[in-house]
């Protein structure tokens, strides 16, 4: 069994004496503390900080690590406290232990609210040591392994989490050694079977292919040693998820996958990278379009090396991987490689990048998690952001920005910053002007064109992906519908107060406050927010202000008196007031608006059929009246009958597009062979502009009845 003086051993070989003398004073700390708990399989449990503390030693971590290590169950499992380890052991390694704590002081109904509020709080954790982190990965890889004594739920469960999360975090911080196991634990866990065919399958086929492969690796080393380039070639193997996932998403047989060969090339420096790939290339025909140079631009993970992709013997692929030995081990061991090279009191520019870009990164999940509704928002944006296939494009400047597969210039714009993302309106992409919806492709520089008072739209949200961005238009939107709420609140409060010729700026304090203790509020736009979502109806509350103004604090009776007056609207109101889609009515129809819990006010016209049920409500109905100022489009639903001809929809757009007016929608369906049923939504201006086109269409001699749909 593996004990604490092997570890002292394996420390030997990079930490000074005092440091592991107190790496061991911790062992032992956690011994005494953990003494008589045993873990599921039986073995006592101090044997599983100490196995965590070996995976942190395999990747030369500090000494303050590896001591937050063997104590990270500490406070959790017994009776010590943070404050007790602060004074055995120093303030920092008892912050580390407080962060790695599983937190499961706190219990949920639901077990996925649980993890996303870990989570969370181990992002806070990490935002004041990066190394929380890791110390958890390895926690995580060590329960990994030894899952056999749990049930078969709770092995799917915690591997599907690990998946999920712990995975992928690794990834992000370019820690190889722990991503690959970890995924390949959770694999054999969720799915056994799968995962021991493949494993035999590999075997095999390792086995069938030994001569091929060992007279590729003696050919690529032969032409590195004519050249007198110093470098070793080693073949590189897959994991099992990678081939089960390929096998699965790319809908390839076993024999496809393993049909390629991988090598890896390590070498001294970066100069002898680019000349041994000149050789490889000479060696070996390069597969067009398959050369990546992650040397140049580094992964966000601080990944870098050089990926080749050629032609073997008898058209065979081969992979090519080549790097420095710092790049190897950057690597394997992703940010935990600035612990190594400090361990060695050495700083390379490549292990403090990683560092950097890692503090970047959890510097932007704070800023995610400020912005997120709840925990499991927040976790939800973190899956979407953390394993993206990236994409590099440029600042007018010429600053590479990284991006995922797939984004959009509006992911760019929140990128850059969030206030450029909330004010962007237009882009030019290499110069040339282009919606922002534009999916971007790597190399093009892109130049965001903002305005003072522009605001995100809710449609962003369906073609963003990145965390980023869809966190700060999800805040920026609800900020924006809390201003528009309070704005509504406060004129429909007037308007009621009006009746008893008052205002809120002329009632006193005193009835204020009364009634918003009363109603357990915390200020007077709490008390307009809920008017203006329609949580609370104005004229009640204003004949309970009235009341309190007039000393009367007796419960207040049914209000079946609907104060007077209309409130005007434009149409550009924003978020808190709508418009019906049963009736979609247009300025210049007479409407009436319907007080919805958390929506707002909606607007119908008079005549529509579902007020038949609203009337039943009458506090919550209100007068309507249309202004002047309509500068907005809105969609009304037209049915026409016509006589079926070629070039009926060419007609039919060019006539509409020249009374200034747009089809959203058209859907044509034949009746029989002579009619057909055109079903359009136009956007219009108001109901002039509609009767305007309707009479253009009337004109047409094969357009028959037109109906105007409601309902």
């Amino acid at each position: 069994m593996f004990t604490i003086d092997d570890l002292a051993d394996r420390l030997g070989g990079y930490l000074p004496q005092d440091e592991i003398q107190q790496v061991k004073r911790a062992f032992y700390y956690a011994e005494q503390a953990h003494d008589g708990q045993r873990r599921r399989s039986g073995e006592p449990y101090v044997t599983h900080p100490l196995a965590v503390a070996n995976i942190l030693a395999n990747m030369h971590m500090d000494h303050q690590s590896l001591m937050a290590a063997m104590l990270h169950d500490v406070i959790e499992d017994t009776g010590v406290d943070k404050e007790a380890l602060g004074e055995q052991f120093g303030k920092p390694v008892a912050e580390l232990v407080d962060g790695v704590s599983k937190l499961t002081q706190i219990t949920f109904e639901d077990k996925a609210v649980a993890q996303a509020e870990n989570f969370q709080k181990m992002v806070l954790a990490m935002s004041r040591d990066i190394r929380v982190i890791i110390v958890k990965l390895a926690d995580r890889l060590h329960n990994m392994r030894t899952l056999g004594a749990l049930r078969p739920e709770k092995k799917r469960r915690i591997a599907r989490e690990t998946l999920e999360i712990y995975a992928r975090v690794a990834s992000r911080l370019g820690i190889n050694t722990i991503r690959v196991e970890l995924e390949d634990l959770s694999f054999q866990a969720l799915h056994p079977m799968r995962s021991e065919r493949i494993k035999r399958a590999v075997a095999s086929a390792r086995g069938q292919r030994r001569a091929s492969i060992r007279q590729i690796q003696n050919s690529l080393q032969k032409s590195l040693d004519d050249e007198g380039l110093k470098g070793s070639v080693v073949g590189r193997q897959k994991h099992l998820l990678s081939i089960y996932r390929k096998m699965r998403d790319q809908r390839k047989s076993f024999a496809e996958i393993m049909d390629v060969f991988g090598f890896r090339i390590i070498t001294q420096d970066v100069d002898t990278c680019y000349r041994i790939l000149g050789v490889v290339h000479n060696l070996y025909k390069p597969v067009p379009g398959r050369f990546k140079d992650y040397i140049a631009i580094p992964k966000a993970n601080g990944y870098q090396s050089l990926h080749t992709t050629l032609f073997g013997t008898g058209g065979m692929p081969i992979e090519v991987q080549i790097r420095t030995r710092e790049m190897e081990a950057m690597a394997n061991n992703g940010i935990a490689a600035h612990w190594l090279y400090k361990a060695g009191q050495t700083e390379h520019p490549i292990a403090e990048g990683s560092h950097a870009r890692a503090r970047a990164w959890v510097k932007g999940l704070l800023e995610m998690q400020r912005h997120a509704g709840d925990s499991l928002e927040f976790i939800e944006h973190v899956k979407n952001d953390l394993f993206p296939d990236d994409i590099y494009v440029f600042t007018p400047k010429g600053d590479i920005m990284e991006l995922p597969q797939g984004a959009t210039v509006i992911d760019f714009a929140y990128s850059v910053h969030t206030d450029i993302g909330n004010s962007c309106i237009a882009c030019r992409i290499d110069r040339h002007l282009a919606p922002l919806s534009t999916r971007l492709e790597s190399g093009q520089t892109l130049e965001i064109i903002t305005a003072p008072g522009a605001r995100p739209n809710l449609a962003w949200l369906n073609v963003v992906v990145t965390a980023k961005a869809r966190s700060a238009i999800r805040h920026a939107l609800k900020h924006q519908q809390h201003t528009e709420a309070v704005q509504l609140g406060r004129r429909l409060l007037n308007k009621a107060l009006a009746t008893f010729e008052t205002s809120l700026e002329e009632l006193p304090s005193g009835p204020l406050a009364s009634l918003l203790a009363e109603n357990d509020l915390a200020d007077e736009e709490a008390l307009l927010t809920s008017i203006g979502l329609g949580t609370r109806v104005a004229h009640v509350v204003a004949r309970r202000l009235v009341d309190y103004q007039h000393g009367d604090h007796a419960p207040l009776a049914d209000a079946d008196d609907q104060p007077q007056g209309s409130i005007m609207i434009s149409g550009a109101e924003g978020m808190v007031i709508k418009f019906a889609r049963c009736c979609h009515p247009l300025p210049g129809d007479p409407v009436i608006g319907h007080l919805s819990t958390g929506k707002g006010i909606v607007v119908h016209r008079t005549e529509c059929r579902n007020l038949a049920e609203l009337r039943n409500d009458p506090d919550k109905l209100f007068a309507l009246n249309w202004s002047d100022q309509t500068d907005e489009d809105f969609p009304v639903p037209l049915r026409l009958e016509v006589e079926s001809r070629r070039g009926l929809v060419a007609e039919l757009a060019s006539l509409i597009t020249d009374a200034d007016a747009n089809i959203e929608r058209i859907d044509i369906e034949e009746r029989d062979a002579r009619l057909s049923i055109v079903s359009l939504t136009l956007a219009v201006r108001n109901r002039v502009h509609l009767a305007r086109i309707i009479k253009r269409l009337r004109n047409l001699s094969h357009v028959g009845k037109i109906t105007r749909l409601s309902n």
